[in-house]
């Protein structure tokens, strides 16, 4: 299987690390001019360096705000492919977050991406094609205990999703959320750690933490992610052009059921 995205520009939010940063990675590898996206433009910088060979340009600004926003809109006023990656997880229980915590979540994981897809899905559409997608997680499908403000907002991204889908009809845009399961990033190394021993070796950890808290993954251990990228790449491509208003899993198995 061939995917070449040769010609085509592409903005990975919240790329400097961890799962963005593997999606920025992979969009370059297949050819693809990809904009790095971070709140500092030092960090941006060096997750570039770090990339190493392929064609990345900067785009930095906090997309979770209006002025951040702006500014990585005049930097790439088009895009070809825009992957909502940008996303804040952490644990507190249920009757302890506040409204200024579930604000913060919308703000960050659902609302920043519908102001991205507004900018950029008319360009798409007047143009004939274009590929928009939010990184969704399994946690919108199995809400967690520790985390429902997370889960809910994973939630409205499917949602999110679908509409923008409705929206995009016959203009050969595509548009599609994409169910993570736990994976492994340096964010989630430290939220295992909040969650079991922290003298446990990382090995036994990640073992512990998906024992207790993630009992029904089939893959029963954390995505790496490279593996979630693969599938994002795939559905940047030509070759992806029927699947579109779909919630496609990269879970590990984790959600039991046939569907979504």
């Amino acid at each position: 299987m061939q995917i070449d995205l040769t010609g085509r520009t592409a903005l990975v939010t919240g790329s400097t690390r961890g799962i963005g940063a593997a999606i920025a990675a992979g969009l370059a590898r297949a050819g693809a001019r990809v904009a790095v996206n971070g709140r500092g433009g030092d960090a941006v910088a060096e997750a570039i360096r770090r990339f190493g060979g392929g064609d990345f340009v900067a785009a930095p600004g906090d997309v979770a705000s209006d002025e951040g926003t702006r500014e990585v809109l005049e930097a790439l006023p088009e895009v070809d492919i825009l992957v909502n990656s940008l996303g804040i997880f952490g644990s507190r229980p249920a009757l302890e977050i506040g409204d200024d915590e579930w604000r913060r979540y919308f703000e960050t994981n659902v609302l920043a991406a519908v102001r991205l897809t507004r900018a950029y899905l008319p360009g798409m559409m007047a143009r004939g094609w274009g590929r928009v997608q939010y990184i969704a997680s399994d946690s919108a499908v199995v809400i967690p205990a520790e985390m429902i403000h997370y889960g809910v907002s994973k939630t409205a991204l499917l949602g999110v999703a679908r509409g923008f889908a409705k929206a995009a009809a016959g203009s050969g845009v595509t548009v599609n959320s994409v169910i993570a399961g736990p994976t492994h990033t340096g964010g989630v190394e430290d939220f295992v750690y909040e969650l079991v021993d922290r003298d446990l070796p990382w090995d036994e950890a990640q073992r512990e933490f998906m024992r207790r808290y993630r009992p029904q993954s089939l893959l029963q251990r954390l995505i790496e992610p490279e593996e979630i990228a693969n599938l994002v790449v795939y559905l940047s491509s030509p070759l992806a052009s029927a699947t579109t208003g779909g919630a496609v899993r990269v879970d590990g198995g984790y959600v039991d059921a046939i569907l979504p």
